[in-house]
C-alpha cells in the first residue's frame, strides 16, 4: 500500500513538473493520491449509473474520473483556470463530465443542475472541500439548494467530528445544530494527512449529509432559528440566559427567564445541552415574544 501510494505520489509530481502548473495554498489546494481511498468515496457515496453527481474543485481529476465510471453524469465545478486545460486532458476519453470554471458560492446550483442534469431525480455532491470554506459550501447547498438529496464531502476531522457530533459532548456546536436542522450526518472514515500531495498539517475525513426537506421539526421563522442558535453558542461557557441577556436593556432577564420557561427551556442550561427541537421551540418563543409588542 505505502508503495502504490508513493508511486501515485511520484507520477503527480511528475504530473506537476510536466505542466508548470503550481499549487496554491490560498485556494485549499491539497490533492489526494490513494486510489483505494478515492474509489472508497464512489462507493460510500452510493453511486450508479442512475446518479447524477456535482463534485467540487475536481483539481487534477483524480476523484472525477472514477466518478464518471460509476455515474450517468458529473457536473464538476473548479475555480482555478489554470487547472482546466490539465483537467480537461484528465478526461479527454469521458463523455459524461461537464467542467464548469466557476466559483460554487456564486453559482446557481439548481440552474446549472436543470441545464446540465434536466430532471434528474438523484442528485448527490461528491468532492473534497478546501479546508477554507468548508462550512460555507456546505450550508450553500443545505439552504439554497432543493435538488441535492445527499453530499458526501472530505474535510478536516475536527470540522467532521463537530459536524456528526451529539449533545452534551465538546464538538457540539452551532453548526451542528444548523445542519442537524435540515439533515442527517454521519461520521463514515478517517481519512490521513500523508495521502494528499502537498500533505496538510491534520488528518481529514470522510462525512455523508443526508438532506431531509420534509422534517416535522421546523421553526416558524428560519432568520430567527439561526439567530437564536448562533446567539445561544456565543460564550460556550456561559448559561443560555447569560449569552441571550441584552445588558443595556432593563428587564432584559426576566424577559428572557418567561421566554425561556415558555419553551421549557431551563435558564441555568448550556446550549451544547440542547437538541434542535429546543432550539426550534426557543426560537418560536421568541418571536411570539417579538409578534406581541
Amino acid at each position: 500500500m505505502d508503495d502504490m501510494n508513493e508511486q501515485n505520489r511520484t507520477s503527480l509530481g511528475r504530473l506537476l513538473s510536466d505542466t508548470g502548473f503550481r499549487i496554491k495554498k490560498h485556494l485549499g489546494q491539497n490533492f489526494l493520491t490513494d486510489r483505494n481511498i478515492l474509489e472508497k468515496i464512489v462507493r460510500e457515496a452510493g453511486v450508479t449509473r442512475e446518479t447524477y453527481v456535482i463534485e467540487i474543485g475536481p483539481g487534477l481529476g483524480s476523484l472525477t474520473l472514477p466518478l464518471s465510471a460509476a455515474a450517468k453524469a458529473v457536473l464538476a465545478y473548479e475555480i482555478d483556470p489554470e487547472l482546466i486545460p490539465i483537467l480537461n486532458e484528465a478526461i479527454r476519453n469521458t463523455d459524461n463530465v461537464t467542467v464548469l470554471n466557476r466559483d460554487i458560492l456564486k453559482a446557481d446550483i439548481d440552474a446549472d443542475i436543470q441545464e446540465h442534469f434536466r430532471d434528474a431525480a438523484n442528485v448527490i455532491v461528491v468532492a473534497n472541500l478546501p479546508y477554507y470554506i468548508t462550512t460555507p459550501i456546505l450550508m450553500r447547498f443545505l439552504e439554497t439548494s432543493k435538488r441535492v438529496r445527499r453530499l458526501v464531502l472530505m474535510m478536516q476531522d475536527e470540522v467532521a467530528r463537530r459536524v456528526t457530533s451529539n449533545p452534551s459532548t465538546k464538538d457540539y456546536n452551532a453548526l451542528t445544530v444548523a445542519i442537524r436542522y435540515r439533515a442527517d450526518a454521519r461520521y463514515l472514515f478517517k481519512v490521513p494527512r500523508t495521502v494528499f500531495v502537498p500533505e496538510p498539517n491534520v488528518d481529514s475525513a470522510v462525512v455523508m449529509v443526508s438532506i431531509d426537506r420534509d422534517r416535522e421539526i421546523h421553526a416558524i421563522d428560519d432568520d430567527i432559528f439561526n439567530e437564536t442558535v448562533h446567539r445561544c453558542f456565543s460564550q460556550r461557557r456561559k448559561t443560555i440566559i447569560n449569552n441571550l441577556i441584552d445588558k443595556n436593556t432593563i428587564n432584559s432577564r426576566t424577559a428572557w427567564t418567561e421566554i425561556l420557561n415558555r419553551a421549557d427551556i431551563d435558564p441555568m442550561c448550556r446550549a451544547e445541552t440542547l437538541d434542535v427541537s429546543d432550539f426550534v421551540r426557543l426560537a418560536d418563543a421568541i418571536r411570539s415574544s417579538r409578534v406581541g409588542k
